[in-house]
Formats: structure tokens, C-alpha cells, sequence
């Protein structure tokens, strides 16, 4: 018998000071570039999407990754890329820290789209409500401002 798995994370993670410089126009380029990192690491992306200070990533995580491994090495290599690039100009790194929420199958879809859907959530909601939000639903103590 195989081994048989599943492990859905969302993951959320902002800019440095949550400045707004992930570049719109060029945002698609970046998160192929993440896609291809999960990629390498046998993850499978189920959606991307961001504002100009933070991006979430919906994704199964394969067991022989870290979830603290997958983060750090999406930010090491699209801090590097993006300065690289020339394509985000006004990008100074990522914050410290992430968030990240596993989901059960049942809620796949509704995630889905809610990542597809920030941009429209986000006209009338900051980085900082979300993010607040988030860890209330997940029943998460925190001192997060």
C-alpha cells in the first residue's frame, strides 16, 4: 500500500513595513516565479493572488517539506529575484514571520476564491483587519497589531 496524503495550507505573508511594492502591472510574473518553486518542491499550487503588501499562496504541501523550509527558501529566492529583476523597483524584502492555516477539502473552493477575490476584498478591508481576522478564525492567540 502507498502512502496517502493530503496537508492544504494557506499562506499569508507581507512585505517589509507593508509597504505597497509588489508592482500590480508585474505581479503575475511573481507568482509564476513562487509557482515554480512549489513546483521543484512537489507542492501543488491551488491559488496565488496578493495586494501590493502581502500574498497568499493555497497549496498542498508535500511531505518531505517544512512548512518553515517552504517559506523561507519562496522568500529567499523572490527577494533576490524581484530585486534582480528590475521589475519591482520599489521592493525592500519580505516581513518577519508568515502566517499559515491548514484547511479540510470542504473548505477548498471557499478558499479558492477567496484568494481569487482580493482585490475586491480589500477595498474595504486593510492587510492588518485580514490578517487579524484570519487568526480568529483559526482560534490563534495573538499580540498581532
Amino acid at each position: 500500500m502507498g502512502t496517502y496524503r493530503q496537508i492544504f495550507y494557506h499562506i499569508v505573508f507581507g512585505t517589509k513595513y507593508q509597504k505597497p511594492t509588489i508592482d500590480e502591472k508585474n505581479e503575475s510574473e511573481l507568482y509564476k516565479y513562487i509557482w515554480g518553486i512549489l513546483k521543484n518542491k512537489k507542492c501543488k499550487l491551488y491559488r496565488i493572488n496578493g495586494m501590493p503588501d502581502h500574498i497568499h499562496i493555497f497549496c498542498d504541501l508535500h511531505p518531505n517539506v517544512s512548512l518553515s523550509n517552504l517559506v523561507k527558501d519562496i522568500k529567499v529566492a523572490t527577494n533576490l529575484w524581484m530585486k534582480q529583476s528590475g521589475l519591482f523597483l520599489e521592493f525592500q524584502g519580505w516581513q518577519e514571520g508568515y502566517g499559515a492555516f491548514t484547511y479540510s477539502l470542504k473548505d477548498k473552493e471557499t478558499l479558492i476564491n477567496y484568494i481569487k477575490n482580493q482585490k475586491e476584498y480589500h477595498k474595504t478591508k486593510t492587510f492588518d483587519d485580514e490578517f487579524r481576522k484570519l487568526l480568529e478564525e483559526q482560534g490563534i492567540e495573538s499580540e498581532y497589531n
